[in-house]
């Protein structure tokens, strides 16, 4: 998949606003040609954190990536919530501090997996739009997991 087939199939859920950070608009350079996925019924930023986000380069704060260093290479991350992140990848596939296990394989992500979020690098037909075994996907259950907690508190 490419950057335009996951926001077509994210923005495809319904009530999904994509901020597309680039020069110029504010934004830090780092986030630049990245993509954040809110659940925004409305249209509106909300308050807190994406859903779910692309990124096309390695952050500072992450281990060294060497496929997504790649050129041309994308990482999509979903926080899915914990329960779910355990269901979709039982066994962490990396400790802290590990890159990716290949391209289009879920894994934790490196530095939130703790937390719930899944990654895939380079995502293709075992990667995306959803894993085997998970009903609607990652991306349907991080949004409906984003707007239960938006309505429940």
């Amino acid at each position: 998949m490419d950057i335009e087939e996951i926001v077509d199939h994210v923005t495809g859920l319904g009530g999904v606003l994509v901020l597309r950070p680039q020069r110029g608009d504010g934004t830090p350079e780092i986030a630049w040609g990245d993509l954040f996925f809110f659940d925004a019924p409305d249209g509106r930023v909300p308050h807190g954190q994406p859903f779910a986000t692309v990124v096309t380069k390695p952050y500072p704060d992450e281990p060294p990536d060497p496929l997504l260093a790649r050129a041309g290479s994308i990482r999509l991350n979903v926080d899915v919530g914990r329960a779910a992140a355990a269901e979709l990848v039982p066994e962490p596939t990396a400790t802290a501090g590990s890159p990716a296990p290949g391209p289009d394989a879920w894994f934790r992500h490196p530095v939130y997996g703790a937390l719930g979020w899944v990654a895939v690098v380079d995502p293709g037909a075992r990667g995306g739009p959803c894993p085997a075994g998970a009903p609607g996907g990652p991306r349907a259950g991080a949004l409906t997991s984003s707007r239960r907690r938006r309505t429940s508190g």
